[in-house]
């Protein structure tokens, strides 16, 4: 629908109109129209600081300059983002309108957005969890009414998540590293275990493979694990780790399956398997301080990415140093 003059010339009715075909024609959500109607706002705002300054006539320079101003000003790199991308849609609609030559947005990126720390368990939180009595065998002297929910579930089980976590934070293994493992060498797009030299060898991302160190207590579990494995009725599978079915386990039933342990072990924070992979960087790196083993223990093609443990053990350092020197706080 071409426009009328007088909103050919005023910002506001510009933006309503803009609005309004996202509304009907784009069909945008309620709550994306709102943000971009706050995006528009804060557009005006800027653009009042420059009374001559017509949507027309707005250059990159400008939307470079009003960028770093919001910045400054406190705005998160996210909001930044869909501020820009709602400019951006509107400088876009107004050039198939034929009312701007060129996008002044387009190319121009918001700041970006710090990049959260990897969460990792405490020391003693991830033994905690790698240390639970394994389910296999009832605990002595344990009443049924003491019994876990998996001691009554089934033994199997607690036994299977026992070798799972164990093997995680002893290897450091991804999710899908894990759960791609079979029982032994032979599939060319699995990686298995070999007890006796200790040691996993994983299909890793673009599919590298890696050979990563066992620890003897993720042996010990995995042994405890094929042994009741090997009681089970035939599985169909070779997958090393299988459900009740005796089909592969997926990526959301151990997801699930964690969070009820951390439960069980009584850790106060939720607990998802990357954290297992995380807190074995971390742990680590705090006692070996080797940057380079590391990145090949976790299969990182570049040291950049396993530097972000170098983070977490600094925070580990720092809050040592808070605890333990005497001039590290202000008196009150």
């Amino acid at each position: 629908m071409p426009l009328s003059a007088p909103e050919r010339a005023e910002p506001a009715p510009l933006v309503e109109a803009h609005l309004l075909y996202l509304r009907t024609q784009r069909r945008l959500a309620e709550r994306t129209l709102a943000m971009y109607g706050e995006a528009f706002a804060r557009l005006a705002t800027l653009m009042a600081k420059e009374p001559a300054l017509t949507l027309a006539g707005i250059k990159p320079h400008h939307v470079r300059g009003w960028v770093a101003r919001l910045h400054g000003q406190g705005l998160g790199p996210r909001s930044i983002a869909i501020t820009l991308a709602a400019w951006r849609g509107l400088f876009k609609w107004m050039g198939r309108e034929g009312l701007m030559p060129l996008n002044p947005a387009d190319g121009i990126k918001p700041p970006r957005a710090p990049k959260p720390l990897p969460k990792a368990l405490s020391v003693d939180h991830a033994v905690a969890l790698a240390e639970q009595a394994p389910r296999g065998t009832p605990a002595p002297a344990a009443s049924v009414a003491a019994a876990t929910r998996q001691e009554r579930e089934a033994p199997w089980l607690a036994a299977r998540d026992h070798a799972m976590v164990e093997l995680m934070y002893s290897s450091g293994l991804r999710s899908a590293e894990l759960l791609g493992l079979d029982v032994a060498a032979g599939r060319p797009d699995a990686g298995w275990v070999d007890l006796q030299a200790g040691e996993a060898h994983v299909l890793g991302k673009g599919s590298k493979w890696r050979i990563v160190p066992v620890g003897t207590a993720a042996l010990r579990a995995l042994r405890a694990w094929l042994d009741v494995r090997a009681s089970l009725s035939a599985p169909q599978d070779a997958s090393l780790f299988i459900g009740r079915t005796g089909s592969p386990l997926t990526a959301m039933q151990w997801r699930n399956r964690l969070k009820q342990l951390a439960q069980d072990a009584g850790l106060p924070t939720h607990v998802h398997p990357h954290m297992l992979r995380h807190s074995f960087a971390s742990h680590l790196l705090q006692s070996s301080g080797d940057l380079r083993a590391v990145q090949e223990l976790l299969g990182h093609a570049h040291i950049s990415t396993t530097q972000v443990y170098t983070k977490l053990d600094f925070q580990h350092l720092a809050k040592a140093y808070d605890a333990a020197h005497p001039r590290a706080k202000r008196k009150t």
